[in-house]
């Protein structure tokens, strides 16, 4: 290792230090945390198998309901890893390349995100839910080269023609390498040449206000450093099992899944299930003495349903994400396990930015406060200081933590980071305590079972319907998903409301996007527009969030259809 990447791994150990060394003082750790200074660093490189030399403590354990249990010791994975990297290098893997990486929970996304890493590769993470489509915007405006997928998973690429690599996992496909050739290669890797903190690694694809996701850009240190924060936030120790519910392919899972505990030097813990179930899930976490934890309220709102008194848990920690945690949930395992589960706020955009940290009290409803690292403010419609408003990052300077920019979109790019600050478009409220409580986005986005969802982008498919004329989504309440995807349709002329058209929207939906993404409910209406013709959003949200038992005539639910 040279000199200079020796210099930017002592740094980050140091900061590795403080935050551990201060896990559960909050003030000074806001306090005092400095950013290290890096030039020359590549996390995988210089800290992974710094830590995994000689080091046999369980790096990863995946639990799987249909398969074989999995438990890979560090050394191991860093082994492992140089031989995936050689692999690819071998099928024309060269730096700065991208990577559109679609797999479930196996050991082969732990070993190409690190891979990656030390090749200098890009990668472009996938759920395995995508479709075609979605793929194939990944694939054109990603600018990807090489493509790894499960087997089964091959088919979505039919269709999509084009020159870049096609490797398979798990088996063997016509026109695919096979991933498990890896493990024929040399143990020994060696870089083709530095790695700058400022390169690129990540390109993930996130909703946004326009028919096209958003692609957000983050580097060798705004995740793997950036995430020092979260493991913060979560309490990871050294020697921990860490288990984070969370789908591969969105940014949670490379926050909870991969960076955080590996900073803390825990183990990551997966488990695998066709569908979750939660008394499966808390037998396992009661069995394999899991110590933190970390899922979407969706999940907390189906493990309270269990008797949680019941399991016998080893868990320390306790933490959530992706959308505002009901206080109701926070009682219910308070009582029964005598832990808080601390809630947090951040985006695929940065890390943890608001949050409950250990030692600190919980505040029910409220987000937290600022993570160190970051100066969080809320500023007003004026871009004035104010207890109210837009949930925003001081950036003099700039925290290492948050993304370059948005590819190919310079003008949304200059707007976020306007007037010195980063702006997440979510609006707060902070009390006088200096805790801050989430109030919902300023646009129109909103989450549905962890999933950030775009209505234009499920409008523009409903009018491709040719019974439909216009329609507008919106959020509806739902008791397990917090949110789900409302449409409210005017039908053309000709065309009556009725339970038939109903189901063939829903099955229209259902044939052209992801499942995370479908339209949950219906209702048959003229909009409500301002004197311009524009669609009047903010009442149709107005009518649908308060909770109601009583459906309005012409409303239809998905759920209303058996046969899907």
């Amino acid at each position: 290792m040279r000199a200079q990447d020796i210099q930017g791994l002592k740094a980050f150990l140091r900061a590795r230090e403080f935050l551990l060394t201060h896990r559960n003082d909050y003030d000074s750790a806001y306090r005092n945390f400095v950013w290290p200074e890096l030039d020359k660093f590549n996390w995988a490189l210089d800290y992974f198998d710094t830590l995994a030399h000689q080091n046999n403590d369980h790096a990863l354990w995946i639990v799987d309901e249909n398969g074989p249990e999995v438990r890979l010791g560090f050394s191991e994975m860093s082994r492992r890893t140089n031989q995936v990297a050689n692999f690819l290098r071998r099928h024309g893997v060269c730096r700065g390349d991208r990577i559109i990486v679609q797999l479930p929970n196996v050991v082969a996304i732990w070993e190409i995100m690190l891979a990656a890493l030390k090749l200098g590769a890009i990668v472009i993470p996938a759920a395995t839910q995508l479709t075609a489509n979605d793929l194939r915007d990944r694939l054109d405006r990603g600018r990807a080269r090489h493509v790894i997928t499960l087997l089964g998973l091959t088919e979505k690429f039919a269709s999509l023609l084009g020159d870049y690599t096609r490797i398979v996992v798990s088996g063997e496909e016509k026109g695919w390498r096979p991933y498990e050739r890896a493990y024929n290669e040399p143990s020994c890797f060696a870089p083709d040449g530095d790695t700058h903190a400022t390169d690129p690694f990540l390109l993930y694809f996130t909703s946004g206000t326009t028919a096209l996701p958003k692609l957000v850009l983050h580097t060798h240190q705004s995740y793997p450093v950036g995430h020092l924060i979260t493991m913060f936030w979560i309490g990871i120790r050294p020697g921990d099992i860490h288990l984070n519910i969370s789908t591969p392919g969105w940014a949670k899972h490379a926050w909870s899944s991969f960076f955080a505990p590996w900073n803390a030097g825990a183990t990551v813990f997966a488990h695998n299930y066709d569908r979750f179930h939660a008394k499966r899930t808390l037998d396992m976490v009661a069995r394999c003495g899991v110590t933190t934890m970390c899922a979407p309220p969706t999940v907390w709102r189906l493990v309270i349903l269990e008797d949680l008194k019941a399991f016998s848990v080893k868990l320390r920690e306790l933490t959530s994400a992706g959308e505002p945690l009901n206080p109701e949930v926070i009682e219910r395992v308070r009582a029964a396990w005598n832990l808080a589960i601390r809630d947090g706020f951040g985006q695929t955009e940065n890390v943890l930015l608001l949050g409950n940290f250990p030692g600190e009290t919980v505040k029910p409803g409220a987000v937290g406060k600022p993570s160190p690292g970051h100066r969080v403010v809320l500023l007003d419609a004026d871009d004035n200081l104010s207890d109210d408003g837009e949930i925003s990052v001081e950036c003099d300077p700039k925290p290492m933590s948050l993304m370059t920019g948005y590819v190919d979109d310079e003008e949304r790019t200059s707007k976020c980071f306007a007037g010195g600050y980063y702006r997440t478009g979510d609006v707060a409220h902070r009390d006088a305590d200096g805790y801050f409580t989430y109030v919902g986005r300023a646009d129109d986005i909103f989450k549905s079972s962890d999933y950030r969802l775009s209505p234009f982008e499920l409008e523009s498919v409903l009018i491709e319907h040719p019974c439909v004329a216009e329609a507008a989504v919106v959020p509806s309440p739902d008791t397990i998903r917090w949110y789900v995807p409302k449409a409210f349709i005017t039908l053309k002329p000709g065309v009556q409301p009725s339970r038939n058209v109903a189901r063939e929207i829903f099955q229209f939906v259902r044939d052209r996007v992801s499942p995370y993404k479908r339209i949950r409910r219906v209702e048959f209406s003229e909009l409500p527009k301002t004197i311009s013709g524009k669609i009047r959003r903010v009442h149709l949200r107005g009518m649908e969030l308060p909770s109601r038992q009583n459906r309005r005539p012409d409303e239809y639910w998905e759920d209303d259809f058996q046969d899907f």
